[in-house]
């Protein structure tokens, strides 16, 4: 093999990447205590409560819970059902977003709250009942996890376990980072951010909760039905390497199915829905810096705001939840991929551009800039929601049912026919992983589908982390291997070797709990095998749902032909080849425990652990400070005096960072948009911060000093008449030696006129 030359800039890249994870190494060597830092049941420092004694004696105990439990009524044909919805936002600035892991992504305001969306459905005589979660942030981590199970535990006793609880992420790219324990994770998020972490487990409660108290009797229908136009398979040429006689029985490279479940009470009111559809919350790039939901973000509140007319988005009973599903290969770009400087397609299996290479291939939504392609794509996904709910009429009937436990995933042997078996790999990312996708590249020019490793890189590797083993290196051929990250342990594990699986059902519907994303054709092949299971012990004609981004993230889980390709998703198989074949066996187990009423016998497996003295973040916290003569709040460029629907108000503020009001929750908003009612003599909020009309932006300036600018897009049913626009923060304050504290202020700017003509 010939000796890579480097250019310039590629000389320099690697200087700043030797520097960068120099700095990386010496940091967690000071910020970390290597040793005694990894728990599971006792010596936890006082403000963490350790996870829950987690054998099957654990799931059958019976602690007095520190809330009543709501009177069910028995004696109707259904299930008892709760929604729950509640803000799970946290730091909307001085935090990485989280999801293409692109450094200097930081989060300067926001777009929309995310929110965390509760479901609970109990038996008639609530003996049963499970729990799924929809919540808005890029995957649910290992920590957040276990943190919102000790405290269900600790406030509704054995209720609410491992078991009957399922916590899934949308997967979208603009939330904040900051709340995984695994030192991948740690890193990418730039240290861990604890008020986030206290931010969204206090949402995720606080979502259960609600459900939990508004339980009452129901029904729940199941449709189902394709959706067109909304998505592309990104890696079509790994999808090719699958079998033709198993491609010929698909119509299409990407799994268009939406399934969805409508819920109502006795009397027919709505009171919420759950649909699952492959597609990646992509379509807000990596130059976004404004936390949002994504399409799918964009679906759930167009849903409830049309069943909750008359409250403010994040408000009324209505509650929506459009979650993830098998979206490993799929995107919502669907111009598909386009090398941007000449505009040629570039839909190879390297991604890359005869000009350029892979960083100029990139593939484009259909709107005529990001935002607009998120509202298109979100639009779609409505849609079809919103026809599939109004003609839902197969109820789902039958027994709750759950099952979990934990597998080592580094160690499972796999059997590939009745004689011959394999094993799955301690955790390691392929050299294409670093070049990411068509829908948010990588920055050091990595291609993908790489099968051979580059010797200037490895040495790089090997000088900072150490060499991978030969074993490692056998086990995930053809995965050239650029971190050998199951055999990296300092200041602790870099990927997780614990994972959950588990399996909830209620009567013919099962809903399978995915550690990370399943591509298309894995996907296919997880729901057949859990169907045959069922079937092969009597229940017959089961409906199969894969939900993503579950419980712990584990990357992507291809089939054993695409990763051979070795293209981003395969590269982040992080198990080795065999890792597909190894979750069908152990989801398996679960369908075959639940159809032979069998769960109380499964082991519960090896328990995960808890990190303690995580990295803290890089960026400090600092004292905010106004100008000179000024005060946070002041308006430092106003409105206009008169506007005309469809203009932009941009109001701009001495601002405070907005960081701040993720601890001090004075304030549930940034801002209002409010319009004087002449009949009442009053104010009428008819926007927020989690309206998709608004927008809140922060200025970072030095030494403490920054703006804030909020715009309103006025959309074409604004009344006309006199509104105004206020702002809401909080800012730091500190008069040494004394601790820092967080005050709250707000601000009334002048009003001015909405006009439909001049």
């Amino acid at each position: 093999m010939a000796k890579r030359t480097f250019s310039t800039l590629e000389i320099f890249l690697i200087f700043l990447f030797v520097l960068m994870t120099g700095i990386t190494v010496a940091l967690l060597s000071l910020l970390f205590v290597t040793s005694g830092t990894t728990e599971n049941h006792t010596g936890f420092p006082t403000t963490q409560i350790p996870p829950a004694t987690q054998g099957p004696t654990a799931i059958q105990a019976s602690p007095t819970p520190s809330t009543p439990e709501p009177t069910l009524f028995q004696n109707f044909s259904g299930y008892h059902i709760g929604v729950g919805r509640a803000d799970c936002t946290g730091q909307v600035a001085d935090i990485i977003l989280m999801g293409y892991s692109k450094t200097g992504q930081n989060a300067r305001g926001i777009l929309t709250r995310l929110y965390s969306r509760a479901f609970i459905m109990a038996e008639p005589d609530g003996s049963s009942r499970v729990v799924f979660v929809s919540i808005e942030i890029g995957m649910v981590s290992q920590r957040l996890r276990l943190e919102v199970l000790n405290r269900l535990q600790s406030k509704y006793g054995s209720l609410y376990r491992r078991d009957n609880v399922i916590l899934s992420g949308t997967h979208t790219h603009s939330g904040p980072a900051g709340y995984f324990q695994y030192t991948t994770f740690v890193i990418a998020s730039e240290g861990f951010s604890n008020r986030t972490f206290e931010y969204m487990v206090a949402g995720i409660m606080k979502s259960i909760e609600i459900a939990h108290t508004n339980m009452k009797p129901g029904k729940i229908f199941i449709n189902k039905g394709n959706v067109d136009g909304a998505q592309i398979n990104r890696s079509p040429s790994s999808y090719l390497r699958n079998p033709q006689s198993e491609r010929a029985r698909y119509s299409s490279n990407t799994d268009k199915e939406m399934v969805l479940l409508k819920m109502v009470d006795l009397n027919g009111d709505d009171l919420g829905l759950i649909s699952w559809f492959a597609v990646h919350p992509v379509s807000m790039n990596n130059s976004n810096h404004l936390v949002n939901s994504d399409n799918v973000g964009y679906a759930s509140y167009l849903f409830e705001q049309e069943k909750n007319k008359g409250y403010l988005p994040g408000e009324g009973p209505y509650v929506a939840a459009f979650a993830s599903s098998n979206l490993g290969d799929v995107s919502p770009n669907i111009l598909g991929p386009h090398c941007i400087n000449t505009g040629e397609s570039c839909d190879n299996a390297n991604s890359t551009c005869p000009i350029g290479g892979p960083s100029m291939c990139i593939a484009m939504g259909p709107g005529q800039d990001m935002l607009d392609s998120t509202q298109i794509i979100g639009r779609i996904i409505y849609e079809k929601a919103k026809e599939l709910y109004a003609s839902a009429s197969q109820e789902v009937t039958g027994p709750l049912a759950s099952a979990h436990q934990w597998v080592n995933m580094t160690d499972v042997t796999v059997w590939l026919n009745s004689t011959h078996t394999a094993k799955t790999c301690k955790p390691a990312l392929g050299y294409s992983f670093a070049a990411g996708t068509i829908d948010g590249f990588g920055t050091l020019n990595f291609m993908q589908g790489t099968t051979v490793g580059d010797p200037s890189w490895d040495s790089i590797r090997d000088q900072i982390l150490g060499k991978p083993s030969e074993e490692i290196k056998e086990c995930q051929k053809p995965k050239p291997i650029l971190l050998h990250t199951g055999e990296l342990s300092k200041p602790h594990p870099w990927h997780p070797d614990i994972v959950d699986v588990q399996i909830i059902t209620l009567g013919f519907l099962a809903i399978t709990a995915i550690p990370g994303e399943f591509t298309t054709m894995s996907g296919r092949r997880l729901r057949e095998a859990v169907q045959e299971e069922f079937a092969t012990y009597g229940m017959l004609n089961m409906t199969v749902v894969i939900s993503g981004l579950c419980n712990v993230y584990t990357h992507y889980i291809t089939t054993y032909e695409e990763y051979q390709a070795q293209r981003y998703e395969a590269a982040s198989t992080i198990y080795g080849p065999h890792t597909l074949a190894a979750y069908i066996q152990r989801f398996r187990v679960l369908a075959k425990a639940i159809a032979t009423d069998t769960v109380a016998n499964l082991s519960s497996g090896p328990e995960p652990p808890f990190f303690k003295d995580l990295m803290a973040p890089l960026i400090p916290n600092t004292v905010d400070r106004a100008p000179v003569g000024t005060t946070f709040g002041d308006v430092l460029q106003p409105a206009n005096p008169k506007y005309r629907v469809g203009e932009v108000v941009e109001v701009t503020f001495v601002g405070a960072n907005p960081k701040n009001s993720a601890e001090n929750q004075t304030h549930q908003t940034f801002l209002t948009v409010e319009k004087y009612e002449v009949t009442s003599a009053t104010w009428q909020i008819m926007h927020n911060d989690a309206s998709w009309e608004t927008r809140f932006y922060w200025h970072k300036g030095l030494l403490g000093h920054s703006n804030a600018t909020i715009q309103w897009h006025i959309p074409d049913t604004a009344q006309p008449g006199t509104y105004r626009i206020r702002y809401f923060g909080h800012n730091r304050k500190q008069n040494s030696p004394k601790p820092a504290v967080i005050l709250s202020f707000e601000s009334t700017p002048s009003t001015f006129d909405v006009v439909t003509t001049w």
